[in-house]
């Protein structure tokens, strides 16, 4: 039996000194009792204000462009003849007023009047910030507008300061003696939420509570906080009691556990699991960390408080909304923005663009999108400000991937494809690589809007990033492909080909100046999972089917097999994990897995 945290002293970690707090409810969003609350209804509820039925002035329909060029009465016409163009995309035009000077020059700004007040409002939205040309950039208003901006005060008053709230140690975890890791089990739905301390000779059970989130929890990337989602926002946890209502979820490096609740997702992280941030957000269900844990992204695809406040970046440590954004247009894989290693840039696929934005001002890196037809996929290094790109092949231009360097958008490499049906990307986790596996085609029938593709084959380009003009490898195999992994800390890489009936296993080696070399071929095994120990050499070869499962553990230095684990009938393998330091490499691998292997029997059972 595992042991709960009792008497055996497991971690000696300094206490909050906040009160302890009520874990049998979820988080709570309500102010104190005694709160006076001295921000007026026109500031703090202004999104719903704007929804509220008013008397129509008549105005809606009017925008007002700021940022154009002055002409002389000889060039009025062409200047109309270009705002037309590139505002009659929003709707139809009903009459517009070019104000003039003395001298009989246009002052700048001009008055547009759309049909109806939606056109007028996506025009603004489209338009607005938008470059004319070097030297004139458009600003764009509602015509409405100007009431608003009229009421602010004409002097500044600094925002009354808040007291200090005492932090317990976030990262209270890495002063164990012993460097035991901890690990997060949901039971049932996922509704009660224990933390385990991986230690030994049993884990310990550090934390349990039920109802903690009402989806899901997630931890932050250092482990600092922990996530939990609810109706009315997300909450922060700082420290591990009743935490998720569906499941939780630690962060990139474990520093916070994020629990999903119905009105947000909390953070909670420190030595008492107490809850250290959390985020209102009606009904998000889905979250994502930046790599060093700086912002948290919610996405609430069925919320209700309008469409730009459904994707939201958020600012861990204040708790302040960075950036909100409209939902996407069309089904897209989360996470929706993906970012750099460092926090500094973040992106997002759209049609025929990559939109760069850098922070931690949210805008557009340049103020503009990479214009890149047929971009299909993307993906960052873990290592460096670069990123990876493929481009579909378009009638008779080649398929191509290439190497984005940023801030400065240097193309640093770039690789045309023939015959290209998809690809995927794999940097190898210290960046020294990048496989892109292409699956290539001998013949294509094009019918209406299907197109199938027939005598499959593939392909793996690998590029080498470290050496100089980035040399690229290729290897080909002629059978399905099951799964690919990098080595994380080293130069081999394995893959699972064939098919159902003869299932094979090949490694690689990558050397320098030739074409990578094989180095062990297994046939007959009945895997289709591979997971490499964090630093290199040891890997496990998983099964998981609806039957059950099975696991192998390989040294790849002789490539002898160190165990065996089956596990027919009685549980059905869902994912396989390794603690991040690696400790005594085989060992720490074969106890993570049997420990695995004995949790999930006796939540099964």
């Amino acid at each position: 039996m595992a042991k709960k945290k009792g008497d055996e002293k497991v971690n000696q970690t300094p206490q909050s000194d906040n009160e302890e707090q009520n874990f049998d409810e979820e988080p709570d969003f309500d102010d104190p009792e005694g709160f006076v609350d001295d921000i007026p209804d026109e500031e703090l509820l202004a999104d719903l204000l704007e929804k509220k039925p008013k008397e129509s002035d008549g105005y809606e329909n009017v925008v007002v462009v700021d940022g154009c060029p002055q002409v002389g009465p000889e060039r009025l016409e062409k200047l109309q003849s270009v705002i037309n163009k590139i505002f009659g995309k929003f709707g139809k035009i009903v009459s517009d007023y070019y104000p003039t000077s003395e001298n009989g020059m246009t002052t700048g700004y001009i008055f547009l009047e759309y049909d109806n007040p939606q056109n007028a409002a996506e025009a603004v939205k489209a338009t607005n910030n938008c470059k004319l040309d070097k030297q004139h950039t458009f600003l764009v208003n509602l015509f409405t507008d100007f009431k608003k901006y009229s009421e602010i005060p004409k002097e500044w008053e600094p925002p009354a300061p808040q007291p200090f709230k005492v932090q317990s140690d976030l990262q209270w975890y890495l002063m164990d003696p012993d460097a035991y890791d901890q690990f997060l089990v949901g039971i049932g739905t996922g509704v009660a939420l224990q933390v385990w301390q991986n230690a030994l000779p049993e884990p310990v059970l550090l934390q349990e509570r039920p109802n903690w989130t009402e989806t899901y929890a997630v931890w932050s990337p250092l482990g600092t906080y922990l996530a939990t989602f609810h109706w009315r926002g997300v909450a922060l946890w700082a420290g591990p009691k009743n935490w998720t209502e569906t499941y939780a979820v630690w962060s990139p490096l474990g520093t916070y556990l994020a629990t999903f609740h119905w009105r947000g997702v909390a953070l909670w992280a420190g030595p008492k699991f107490s809850q250290f941030q959390k985020f209102f957000h009606p009904e998000a269900r889905f979250i994502s960390f930046s790599p060093c844990e700086n912002y948290i992204v919610t996405f609430s695809p069925s919320s209700d408080r309008g469409d730009d406040k459904k994707l939201i970046i958020w600012d861990i440590r204040t708790g302040q909304e960075k950036r909100s954004f409209p939902p996407p247009d069309e089904y897209v894989t989360w996470p929706i923005f993906r970012w750099s290693k460092d926090d500094k840039f973040f992106a997002r696929l759209g049609a025929d663009v990559l939109s760069v934005y850098e922070t931690p001002g949210f805008g557009l890196l340049d103020k503009k999108s990479v214009k890149i037809p047929g971009i299909r996929d993307f993906s960052w290094s873990p290592t460096d400000n670069v990123l990876a790109y493929w481009v579909a092949e378009d009638k008779d231009v080649p398929a191509r991937v290439t190497l984005l360097e940023l801030p400065n958008r240097n193309e640093i490499r770039s690789k045309n494809l023939f015959s290209v049906a998809d690809c995927k990307i794999h940097w190898q986790k210290s960046g020294d690589y990048l496989c892109v596996k292409v699956d290539r085609y001998s013949k294509v029938k094009k019918d209406k809007n299907d197109i199938k593709y027939s005598g499959m084959y593939y392909n793996f380009e690998i590029f080498h990033m470290r050496e100089k003009e980035i040399p690229v490898d290729s290897v080909e195999i002629k059978e399905p492909i099951q799964a690919f992994a990098w080595e994380p800390v080293g130069s081999k890489f394995a893959i699972i080909h064939g098919d159902p009936a003869n299932i094979c296993i090949s490694f690689y080696q990558v050397n320098t100046g030739q074409a990578p070399t094989l180095l062990k071929k297994f046939e007959n095994k009945p895997f289709n999972h591979l997971f490499w120990s964090p630093l290199g050499q040891f890997i496990v070869l998983a099964n998981f089917g609806l039957t059950g499962g099975a696991l192998e553990f390989l040294d790849t230095n002789d490539f002898t097999i160190m165990n065996v684990s089956d596990h027919y009938q009685s549980d059905v393998y869902t994912n396989v994990d390794t603690d991040g330091l690696d400790t005594d490499q085989a060992n720490t691998v074969e106890e993570v897995v049997e420990f695995f292997v004995k949790e999930e029997q006796t939540v099964i059972e």
